[in-house]
């Protein structure tokens, strides 16, 4: 019978948004503990808040866990009470075996000493000894890809070469418990390839991983299983396409709250509103890779407006832009425009990958470069289904093969 390497029971953890009020906070609760008297944990002070709470969960051996949330949902408060770095206010936490942990870039070196006796330093930390370290130390190296920098003091390596040294030491000492807080986004492509397949290597000698990322496409790849957390509460906890939709709809709600809060311009002509419709003109939030959209801009011009530019702007929902679309760059002229309208933009083969996008609208003058009017995030799409492919966009595409 085997036992989960990790089991977190009723956890919650609280902090102080007054530094002040919690230095005090801190002195009050260490005096306390000195004469024995116990404070109760659950009551919120002043300035304080729960950064984690009540949270429960196992990870078995072998299992790969991903860690999705918006910033302060209480990603790395978990992490850090996983890692022994600080320990929650209320319940427990297990954990059988020994923990490696990255939560920052540093990965607890000494940035005086050097890379080399870093390695050593961390190995003894977590309980090996030195014919241990030596038995491991090429693979190592190796793996970093540092050997030529191996003599020099870390804390002239760059944020890359110290994450790729962190995460050499931890994946090839191969602790019972890996935590990796972000890291596999720092670096080049080829060494988070080499990174993903060593975690998948782990994987199968049974080392339990639980990885915290922003990057969708990276927690999707690796983990089967990933917990959604929204202010300092799994939401959700299960499988991670399902996760992903609880937090990119988490994340809409967000940005719906602040989705008129950047405005201006000129005013002449303003727009009213943006409506995502289907094929049948009715609306719609949810798509297919490949369908049909159409982009309905509603406007109201207060006078006689001259070919003003319509531009739609696409972005991944809180990430980079994908495209933009405009009337002056297509070669449309909208001519001249008064009162109330509309002007629909078709898009005949809707080709994102799943994700959540959110559009940007904006009205220049015939200039193109000052606006009458904008809003951000007037409105989003969800794009499910389709392909089982990462990335960003579908390019139609056939293969062929020539035999010689």
């Amino acid at each position: 019978m085997t036992y989960p390497v990790i089991e977190v029971n009723h956890i919650s953890k609280k902090f102080c948004r007054s530094l002040r009020r919690s230095l005090w906070y801190g002195v009050v609760d260490m005096g306390n503990e000195m004469i024995g008297k116990n404070k109760n944990h659950l009551v919120l002070r002043k300035d304080e808040f729960w950064a984690v709470k009540d949270i429960s969960f196992k990870v078995e051996p072998g299992e790969t866990v991903g860690l999705i949330g918006h910033n302060g949902a209480g990603k790395t408060s978990l992490f850090r009470m996983l890692g022994g770095l600080i320990k929650p206010d209320s319940g427990q936490i297990e954990v059988r075996g020994r923990v490696q942990a990255l939560i920052s870039l540093g990965a607890g070196f000494n940035p005086v000493l050097t890379g080399r006796e870093n390695i050593y330093i961390n190995a003894s930390l977590m309980g090996f000894s030195k014919k241990e370290i030596n038995q491991r130390f090429d693979e190592i190296v190796s793996f970093s890809g540092l050997s030529e920098f191996l003599d020099m003091p870390v804390q002239s390596y760059s944020s890359g070469m110290v994450v790729r040294l962190g995460f050499s030491v931890a994946a090839f000492l191969e602790p019972d418990v890996l935590l990796v807080d972000e890291v596999l986004s720092v670096g080049d492509l080829a060494f988070r390839t080499k990174c993903q397949i060593r975690i998948q290597e782990l994987r199968n000698k049974g080392v339990a991983i639980i990885i915290v990322s922003h990057n969708l496409h990276t927690i999707s790849h690796l983990c089967p299983r990933t917990l959604t957390l929204e202010k300092g509460k799994v939401i959700f906890d299960g499988d991670t396409e399902s996760a992903i939709d609880v937090y990119r709809s988490s994340l809409l709600k967000t940005y719906d709250q602040f989705k008129d809060s950047i405005r201006g311009g000129t005013g002449e002509i303003t727009i009213k509103k943006l409506e995502i419709l289907n094929d049948h003109d009715e609306n719609q939030e949810i798509f297919t890779v490949g369908e049909k959209v159409k982009i309905r801009f509603h406007y109201h011009a207060n006078q006689m407006v001259v070919d003003p530019v319509f531009n739609v702007v696409i972005h991944i929902l809180n990430s980079h832009q994908v495209t933009g679309l405009r009337t002056d760059v297509d070669g449309f002229s909208t001519g001249n425009l008064e009162g109330d309208g509309y002007i629909d933009l078709d898009i005949t083969n809707f080709n994102l990958l799943p994700n959540a996008y959110t559009f940007d609208a904006v009205i220049f003058h015939s200039d193109g470069y000052t606006f009458y009017d904008r809003k951000n995030n007037a409105i989003h799409l969800i794009v499910k289904g389709g392909n089982d492919i990462n990335g960003i966009a579908y390019l139609p595409h056939r293969w062929e093969v020539h035999n010689l």
